[in-house]
């Protein structure tokens, strides 16, 4: 099934050019975006993966990450093929670098994943695995039904989207996690084939309109590392964001275009968390790595056991009514959709 896209205007000579993305292609009759997954048909911009699941699955929310957002649930996620950027160490490349026309997918509609949603018992559901922002048809639309439904909308994205496409659909999408994957403009040219400013606007942009926002980066060896950088990364989350906002530091593994490369050591993660703590950050976490009480929730007040977490399991012990149950700080932890 294709459905008119989104977001696009007519060009010239029957070409089009689509603003949903920073990229803003300009493509021409009878060829796609760089996304792969938008096309020009006859001066029309169609998608082409509207309800075309790559992978259908039942995760625990801490998987996405999402730590402050109804702990210990399961949502229905759902993702397809393509993406806004081209990281070369990707990690589902095997769906962001694939094309709809040569990948297995299976149609699901909006009320068919809102259905299997309720039926597994899910608090919602997730659009992730690959980009949602290039799934925006079917998003948008989906969020709508799963809100009717009393049910949580999850959007787990690399924020490499415009500014009237992100306000629209965050009326109805209540958490994001957003992968800041560096914090330097070479990187995102070189490594993402991306840029930096427009990531950081969209985090600024979410945090803005009340959605839940969690941030999540990717720390790579020799790339991406230097206390610096993160020093900086950090005091824009507190600057522009919160000092509440959950930060997630993640470890890299080998993979795609970057399997040469060396696992980060977990004494980077280490360091990172140090730093982020010396800028004021409440909440810092670290990633594929073993467990320890960094995956933990501990109020900033007075550093009582909040939530205990173990690898995807979670367990609210110290909260009461949105507060502390020792100094009764208010502690920025969503337990439940109204």
């Amino acid at each position: 099934m294709t459905v008119t896209a989104a977001f696009w205007k007519p060009a010239s000579d029957a070409t089009v050019h689509c603003l949903l993305c920073p990229n803003s292609c300009v493509i021409q009759p009878g060829k796609r975006g760089r996304c792969g997954v938008r096309e020009n048909q006859a001066g029309i911009l169609v998608s082409l993966i509207y309800g075309k699941c790559s992978g259908v699955a039942v995760d625990p929310i801490e998987k996405k990450p999402l730590y402050h957002f109804l702990p210990g649930s399961a949502v229905l996620s759902l993702g397809s093929v393509g993406c806004t950027l081209g990281c070369q160490h990707c990690q589902n490349y095997h769906i962001s670098a694939a094309s709809p026309d040569h990948y297995p997918l299976q149609d699901v509609t909006p009320q068919e994943a809102v259905d299997q949603a309720k039926e597994q018992g899910c608090a919602g559901i997730a659009w992730t695995y690959n980009e949602p922002t290039i799934w925006y048809e079917y998003v948008l639309e989906s969020a709508k039904l799963v809100k009717r439904a009393h049910l949580a909308t999850v959007s787990v994205t690399n924020g490499y989207i415009t500014p009237e496409p992100l306000r629209e659909i965050a009326s109805c999408v209540d958490a994001m996690n957003i992968d800041v994957k560096a914090f330097t403009e070479q990187f995102y040219q070189k490594i993402c084939q991306g840029h930096l400013a427009p990531v950081l606007e969209a985090c600024e942009l979410a945090c803005s309109l009340g959605v839940h926002l969690e941030v999540t980066y990717l720390i790579i060896p020799g790339l991406n590392d230097t206390q610096e950088e993160l020093r900086a990364f950090c005091r824009w989350v507190a600057e522009r964001l919160r000092v509440s906002t959950p930060v997630h530091f993640s470890r890299f593994h080998p993979d795609y275009r970057l399997a040469s490369l060396q696992s980060t050591p977990v004494s980077s993660l280490m360091q990172a968390r140090t730093v982020a703590k010396e800028e004021g950050l409440q909440y810092v976490y670290l990633g594929n790595i073993p467990h320890g009480d960094y995956e933990n929730t501990y109020c900033p007040s007075c550093q009582a056991l909040l939530i205990e977490r173990h690898g995807f399991s979670s367990r609210v012990i110290g909260l009461e009514q949105g507060r502390c149950r020792v100094c009764h700080t208010e502690i920025p932890v969503i337990l439940s959709i109204p």
